[in-house]
């Protein structure tokens, strides 16, 4: 027999656990009570709190995906996820550069010398360096997205929220599961797992290797089809757990991408099928000169991330226990990509990241079941990392690309799509030829974290909960900086406006200190109904930012102070279940200083930190979920946001009433699950979903050019299980209507005038068989 979880879908607080949703914290003797007679089946257990707590327990925001859920759901990605959380939007431009987006508030800096604003954890560890924090989902047992400051729980690095990723754990016993897809695209995938162990040592492996044909068509002879997915995901875990008070685990994971280019493309230079169209087929040849700057001599990414993971928890007392959690981490990511969004051998980058990741953190917990519980300890983080962007280009094309400096009237692609290189050597006989040129900078950040914290709640009455809690931290923040940037034979200067620092690798450092609270009330209108209230402050680290200049006596080091970012988030909400019907309801204001935005520097083509002044963000979540019959579930969920720059100091005033990147004002999904038995031992499934997303913006200052309109999707997945569900055959599509919408726009191309736009994923389908054992 299989208990199943089948309420409501994410939105802030109470239950995704529809198999998914989750909320608030309840007294361990609720837990055990709920455990024991089989109630609350429409609330999911979370450690959002560091505690096992019923979802409608706990007094933040969040909602939690099950593993079972996900698979109903046809969810197999994070930013696949995001379209049923309402205050989540995860825009995966490649595993190399993921923008999560919680509230409105965007976290994607490449930058070594910039920190996240939203925390990702796998198994406890964080993991929020972008470019090494892509973490495949297979073999989850939930997903926890925690939504508001919480650093109290999860360090300074969550100053808008957390994104919690816990894999399944070894259990007693031996058990097992493959599965394989195939779809359009040729796409193929196998995954599965493999379980064996006794109560006291457990081992289980797990993979997933995912593959597919790029869905965006590439002219270039060259170079493969765009956004071709190539990627194999390996985890070893052991749990040793030698009585009832004493559990570890001890994790490895390996996580691979061998993805072909983004589809960069231009919105107004030609190719050789017709006009411009992001839609349409792109002509992305990349460079023909210095493969060993680039990395390589085709488009895509190579990425490489090593993972391990030491956790143990000891109850070493009758109402105390130690936690201990150390992770390593290690990311290597390459991805050359063709920022022109054209034929012309114009902006041809590459990005090279590389990271180590230390972490520890020590947790001792009370909780006497009663009245009181709470926790204290220490964390320490250190990150060693690198971000390296090499130019490859012509300098014909470049100037006349840029400029129009070599022939008057030749554009930089031509009508019938002939680059500019290519026709200036024809109209001058070859006097003009191709002169390659490169150049490359690169950031370094050396950051450590030091903080103590301690987070209480006291019961004075069953129905009433008062928490608070507060992280002391001290970080030291060292930035470096080179850069390679020779004078081009035509222009007598680096083509952009890099100083070169003659072989010398700037670097300053700076430490800084702060005290981030949070407050909290739970309170129990009745066995039905929890309300609570929020009071919480987030940080964003100050940067460290580094570059050069020229000096009288050569290259001098160009050294700026971006301030903190601060948030202050209040938040009331209600969750509740009666009978059939759970929901939640959540409305929160949150307030900025100093608020950090990234622009594209039409200098150097990267996106640069700069402070856009205060800034306020208002919302309303809303969720229901209805067990309609045992074989019924119906669910829906809803998030309105209406946040922005104000800039009330004049600090930045272009950026003065502009909304927040990628953050729509009206985000909604439902659908329903069904799970109807034919036999005792065969049953029919189907989830039809609709998810919908008000118009974003791609860039601060806004532009209508720069965004995306409204965009709805209709999703579906059904099939059949028999043999009392070790067997399944299923039918899967996303996006089923074929939408034509953008996953991002603007881009490097856009602050050199010729913004690029990048096409979201049109419809996949295909068939999934799966064996358990």
């Amino acid at each position: 027999m299989k208990l199943t979880c089948k309420t409501s879908l994410p939105a802030l607080a109470t239950t995704l656990c529809f198999s998914t949703l989750a909320a608030p914290a309840a007294a361990q003797n609720d837990l055990d009570n709920a455990a024991e007679d089989g109630s609350d089946d429409n609330v999911i257990i979370v450690t959002a709190q560091k505690i096992e707590q019923r979802s409608t327990d706990v007094p933040i925001t969040i909602s939690a995906a099950t593993g079972e859920r996900l698979r109903e759901l046809g969810v197999s990605d994070l930013d696949e996820l995001s379209n049923f959380v309402p205050g989540l939007n995860i825009q995966e431009q490649s595993a190399n550069n993921p923008g999560v987006v919680i509230r409105g508030i965007t976290s994607d800096s490449g930058s070594a010398q910039q920190a996240p604003r939203v925390t990702l954890y796998y198994n406890g560890i964080d993991i929020s360096r972008s470019r090494g924090s892509y973490q495949d989902a297979y073999d989850i047992e939930r997903i926890e997205v925690i939504k508001g400051p919480q650093a109290t729980l999860f360090g300074t690095a969550s100053a808008v929220g957390a994104i919690s990723i816990v894999s399944n754990k070894p259990e007693p016993g031996f058990s097992g599961e493959l599965s394989g897809s195939y779809g359009n695209f040729d796409a193929y995938t196998v995954a599965g797992h493999l379980n064996a162990g006794s109560d006291i040592i457990a081992g289980r492996v797990a993979f997933a290797y995912k593959r597919r044909d790029g869905y965006v068509e590439n002219l270039a002879p060259n170079q493969d089809d765009l956004y071709a997915q190539n990627q194999l995901g390996i985890r070893g875990s052991l749990r040793y757990t030698p009585s009832d008070d004493f559990t570890a685990d001890l994790i490895f994971t390996y996580d691979r991408q061998r993805n072909s280019g983004t589809p960069f493309i231009s919105g107004s230079l030609p190719t050789t099928a017709g006009p411009a169209d992001p839609f349409g087929p792109a002509f992305l040849a990349g460079s023909p000169f210095f493969p060993e700057i680039l990395g390589d001599d085709e488009l895509g990414l190579t990425r490489d991330v090593y993972d391990a993971n030491f956790t143990f928890s000891w109850n070493f007392a009758d109402e105390w226990t130690l936690t201990m959690v150390n992770g390593y981490r290690n990311f290597d990511s390459n991805e050359v990509f063709d920022a022109d969004g054209s034929v012309a051998t114009y902006l041809e980058f590459a990005e090279d990241a590389e990271g180590d990741q230390w972490s520890h953190e020590t947790r001792f917990s009370y909780n006497n079941g009663t009245t009181f519980r709470g926790s204290f300890g220490w964390n320490i983080f250190r990150e060693d990392g690198s971000q390296r962007v090499p130019l490859a280009t012509d300098e014909v094309t470049f100037l006349q690309c840029l400029q129009g400096q070599i022939v008057v009237g030749v554009p930089c692609v031509s009508a019938d799509g002939i680059p500019a290189g290519v026709a200036i050597e024809a109209l001058t006989n070859g006097a003009f030829t191709a002169i390659p040129y490169t150049l490359e900078f690169e950031n370094l950040g050396k950051n450590d974290s030091y903080s103590v914290f301690a987070d209480g709640t006291w019961i004075p009455i069953p129905e009433l909960e008062l928490t608070a809690g507060i992280r002391a931290l001290i970080e030291k923040r060292r930035s470096g900086y080179r850069a390679f940037a020779p004078n081009s034979v035509l222009a007598g200067v680096p083509l952009f406006t890099v100083t070169d620092t003659a072989g010398q690798t700037f670097r300053t450092e700076d430490s800084f200190e702060a005290f981030l609270p949070r407050f909290n009330i739970l309170y129990r209108f009745s066995d039905d109904v929890n309300g609570f209230a929020t009071i919480s402050k987030g940080r964003r680290s100050p940067t460290v930012d580094l570059d050069a200049t020229s000096g009288p006596n050569g290259p001098i080091a160009d050294f700026t102070a971006i301030d903190e970012e601060t948030v202050w988030n209040y938040e009331v909400g209600l969750k509740g279940s009666f009978g059939p019907v759970s929901g939640s309801l959540g409305v929160y204001y949150q307030t900025y200083e100093g608020f950090q935005v990234s622009v594209v520097n039409p200098e150097t083509g990267l996106a640069e930190t700069q402070s856009a002044g205060s800034a306020k963000n208002f919302g309303v979540e809303a969720e229901v979920s209805i067990q309609a019959a045992d074989w019924l579930n119906i669910f829906a969920n809803i998030g309105y946001i209406d946040g922005g720059i104000d800039n009330t100091d004049d600090i930045a005033p272009a950026f003065r009433d502009a909304r927040f990147r990628l953050q729509p004002e009206v985000q909604t999904a439902g659908g329903f699950t069904v799970d109807y038995p034919i036999n005792d031992s065969t049953s029919f499934f189907v989830t039809p979903t609709i998810t919908y997303r008000s118009r974003i913006f791609f860039e601060i200052p806004n532009s209508q050019a720069i965004s995306q309109d409204a965009v709805t999707l209709v999703n579906l997945r059904a099939g059949i299980s028999f043999a009392d569900e070790q067997f399944e055959v299923a039918g899967f599509a996303r996006n089923l209507t074929n939408e034509n919408y953008l996953l991002d726009a603007g881009n490097t191309g856009g602050a050199f005038g010729i913004p690029t736009f990048i096409p979201a994923e049109p419809r996949f389908y295909g068939v999934q068989l799966t064996a358990r054992f």
